[in-house]
């Protein structure tokens, strides 16, 4: 990686060279048959790839006019723990104001821990590795929005949609790669399965 922000195939193979990338047949938590496998978190583990990537990821946010004129004012919110190390990471490159992140329990709603909720007309970005179902970070929105903030941008390492993913049309979204993949909603429709493609089951 020798740009100032990488190409899409250059973090791609990056992300299969860690690990974190992994092309076969799994079952994902919500049932549902996939032929890749993605764990962003593994690819991390390498604090010059992590921080490569997360400076990366802020030089996308400064390509916006309007969020490069106010970083130092603004706040990052990571959607999952395994966000965490990429808003550290963008913060630390533009110097942010703070670093949240959002906490959920099986159904519980979203929630902020004690004295780590927003102030009214904060300006924030939320941050995750993969923006997939988006059902975390929709929440999250919603939450940011009872708070008074104001989500200026969304971003993440990598965009994976699902045939059920919503479209982010009314915010900035930024992803330093996108990866297709093939779904199937059970094993009577996987091809995989009936090709008879060994099955994984990873821990998600």
């Amino acid at each position: 990686m020798t740009e100032l922000i990488p190409t899409q195939q250059e973090v791609v193979a990056a992300l299969r060279k860690s690990g974190a990338w992994r092309p076969g047949h799994f079952r994902l938590s919500t049932g549902i048959h996939t032929d890749h496998y993605l764990q962003v978190s593994l690819a991390m583990r390498d604090a010059r790839l992590s921080k490569t990537l997360s400076v990366s990821l802020s030089r996308k946010l400064r390509t916006d006019t309007e969020i490069r004129a106010s970083l130092s004012s603004l706040s990052l919110i990571a959607a999952s723990t395994s966000g965490l190390p990429i808003a550290y990471g963008i913060s630390e490159a533009i110097q942010a104001r703070q670093v949240y992140w959002g906490e959920k329990e099986g159904e519980q709603p979203m929630r902020f821990r004690p004295y780590l909720e927003q102030s009214r007309g904060e300006k924030v970005v939320i941050v995750d590795d993969v923006y997939r179902s988006g059902a975390r970070i929709n929440e999250l929105r919603e939450k940011c929005d009872k708070n008074g903030a104001e989500v200026v941008a969304i971003a993440t390492l990598v965009y994976q949609p699902t045939p059920s993913t919503p479209v982010i049309r009314d915010l900035p979204f930024f992803y330093l790669a996108k990866l297709n993949a093939q779904y199937y909603a059970d094993t009577e429709s996987c091809e995989l399965c009936r090709r008879g493609v060994p099955l994984e089951v990873p821990w998600m």
